[in-house]
């Protein structure tokens, strides 16, 4: 009965807003479309103006392959337009947010919002990114690597791994100084290879001097680890990524520092005695980080090797972003340029119960850094739900864990990675259905501006979680499926080093998530063929409007079956993703995208599919366990 209702769809791309990032006075085209029907009377759409509610008639734009499209034009005097629809029919009125559609006036919280004067990283949303833990990936000149004894950290001495493809220890045998010796250089011997795997960016986990293996716990962020290669071997690798049009995006920890910091101790090279005293109290630097009357200093997440820095300091803010030469610009300038920073921890940064300054830092931040290169892209490490930081004037993207791992993970079967830290929840066996990750991913998505979306940094993996692949459990086909949505939701995808080799790790530990990559593998047919997947969906990333610009919007979510389409005018993805153990009938809506008299039988991978296409419709079974994904021209 209401079969047009669910066809009704608008967004903040370039297909419903004449200009998505439209300058303050600008006069905008906003449309609307739905299936052509005898029901509805009008559409209004409803704004605000300074505070005062509008309402404005939209007029009939066309009427194509069987939608109708309506329009209205309107100038933006603000920093963001906020805007709903209304639905007016013989007896009820609709009203469209971009969350859902309702039968009564919804608040304001999940308003389309368009976005004013906004500095987009406009490269993002068709990039394919790749990460890499750069100690981990290759070692392109041993006589620079960490030798064995060479220093001492936290009471441990250096060890240096003698067989590269030896597993990783864990923390507590190898306490985090124990070196493979990948560099910078051995990263620049693979571009060719990451470029035949369809990679656009590299995003590099910390390179600055640190006498540890993930390097968080920096000493000093204005010099490239010796052990990488220094700053020489960083330049040469941006500009031979330049050179390549591939793009570079790099780790960094302005939260806190490594207790054996320039800044933090500055008369040893290495701090490791008498914890908490600092032995230059004259030192300007002190006021860097939160010191009490005791000598006793913050810390973050309790670990005492990790000083958290203090924002409130003036001049701290001016060696960190400020400054000409500030940490942050100083790699944004010739010859690093680097083309976006990923903040670690960015949720924790500029604020404790001593000093909250928060927001006000992370204005000024990307105020600074945008004047720099305004298509830098801010990324921030954040696990939960920031959509409150993407409203123009604070971070650009995030790790998204929230609205694309958490929620896969949880569809093929895992714990929730937070449930996993406590005892209580983890012993509820939950499994998540179709049902549930629709509303996850659309409560997630529908609180930002749709621009953002397109941007957001979806991932399965990384540096701080087990290798997807890695758990026994998850079924291999199921994981082809989780690999298809990473790549084609809303936003761009991020390929933890490896993953397309189905790397080998632990799910125990975090150094079971970083072993050392295998260059002698010899690909056997499960392999070889999860290559191609990744492959052949990062070339679809690159080349198709529909995932860097198209709408999105669920179409399928019955019990453990997940469909959704990324569509344009001229374009429509379909993704159908099965958890089931059994077969399931799957009823895909070809109307609501314009699309008529088509046949289909194999997906864009060629697995073969028998199916039933009526005027409005395609039918068809999926079997347990397995994933489509068709790509379908409209003409």
């Amino acid at each position: 009965m209401f079969q047009w209702l669910d066809s009704v769809y608008s967004d903040g791309s370039k297909y419903y807003v004449s200009n998505p990032f439209p300058k303050k006075g600008e006069t905008i085209s906003i449309r609307l479309r739905m299936l052509s029907n005898p029901d509805i009377k009008h559409v209004l759409l409803r704004t605000k103006e300074f505070g005062i509610e509008q309402l404005y008639t939209m007029n009939l734009f066309e009427k194509k392959n069987g939608l109708t499209y309506f329009t209205y034009d309107v100038t933006v005097w603000e920093t963001k337009l906020h805007y709903q629809f209304y639905l007016i029919t013989k007896n009820c009125v609709y009203y469209y947010t971009q969350y859902r559609i309702t039968d009564y006036i919804p608040d304001e919280s999940r308003d389309f919002t368009i976005l004013v004067d906004y500095q987009k990283p406009d490269w993002v949303k068709k990039s394919v990114f790749y990460q890499i833990f750069p100690e981990r990936f290759c070692n392109g000149k041993q006589e620079i690597s960490v030798k064995d004894g060479e220093y001492t950290y936290q009471g441990y001495e250096t060890v240096r791994v003698k067989e590269w493809n030896t597993p990783a220890v864990t923390w507590e045998e190898g306490h985090g100084v124990d070196f493979y010796g990948g560099d910078l250089y051995g990263i620049q011997s693979k571009l060719d290879y990451l470029q035949e795997l369809g990679v656009t960016a590299i995003y590099l986990n910390p390179i600055f001097v640190s006498p540890s293996v993930h390097k968080y716990d920096c000493i000093d962020y204005f010099h490239v680890d010796p052990h990488f290669g220094k700053e020489e071997a960083f330049a040469e690798l941006s500009k031979e990524l330049h050179k390549r049009n591939m793009k570079l995006l790099l780790d960094i920890s302005v939260n806190h520092t490594s207790s054996a910091s320039k800044w933090f101790n500055r008369d040893n090279e290495f701090y490791e005695a008498n914890v908490g005293a600092y032995q230059n109290k004259n030192a300007k630097e002190r006021e860097f980080y939160f010191f009490d009357d005791e000598n006793h200093y913050d810390t973050w997440a309790g670990v005492q090797t990790m000083p958290k820095l203090n924002y409130t300091s003036e001049e701290l803010r001016n060696r960190i972003y400020r400054d000409y030469h500030s940490v942050l610009k100083k790699w944004i300038h010739a010859p690093y340029s680097i083309d976006g920073w990923r903040f670690d921890v960015a949720d924790c940064m500029a604020r404790n119960d001593t000093a909250d300054v928060y927001h006000e830092v992370w204005r000024e931040l990307r105020y600074e850094l945008k004047k720099e290169k305004s298509d830098l892209l801010i990324l921030a490490e954040d696990w939960s739900d920031c959509s409150k930081m993407f409203q123009g004037d604070e971070w650009d993207s995030a790790m998204n864990y929230f609205g694309c791992a958490r929620p896969i993970r949880e569809f093929l079967g895992e714990t929730d990675l937070f449930h996993i830290r406590n005892e209580i929840l983890k012993s509820v066996p939950v499994k998540m259905n179709a049902r549930q990750l629709k509303n996850r991913i659309l409560d997630y998505y529908s609180q930002m501006p749709f621009c953002v979306c397109n941007q957001l940094f979806n991932l399965l993996d990384s540096h701080d979680v087990a290798r997807l692949h890695n758990n026994k459990q998850i079924h291999p086909m199921e994981y082809q499926g989780a690999v298809m949505m990473l790549f084609t939701l809303p936003g761009a995808p991020n390929l933890y080093y490896g993953d397309e080799i189905l790397l080998a790790g632990r799910i125990t530990d975090n150094e079971g998530y970083r072993f050392p990559m295998n260059w002698n593998l010899k690909l056997d047919r499960e392999t070889r063929s999860n290559y191609l997947l990744y492959q052949k969906l990062a070339m679809l990333k690159q080349n198709s409007e529909a995932l860097s610009d198209g709408g999105f919007q669920v179409v399928f979510d019955e019990e453990y079956v997940f469909a959704f389409a990324r569509f344009t005018e001229t374009e429509v993805i379909f993704v159908v993703c099965s958890t089931n153990t059994t077969e399931q009938e799957v009823t895909l809506p070809l109307n609501y995208f314009g699309i008529k008299n088509i046949t289909i039988k194999e997906d864009f991978f060629g697995n073969h599919i028998s199916s039933d296409t009526e005027k409005e419709k395609l039918r068809f079974v999926v079997p347990a366990h397995q994933s489509y994904l068709f790509q379908i021209n409209i003409e």
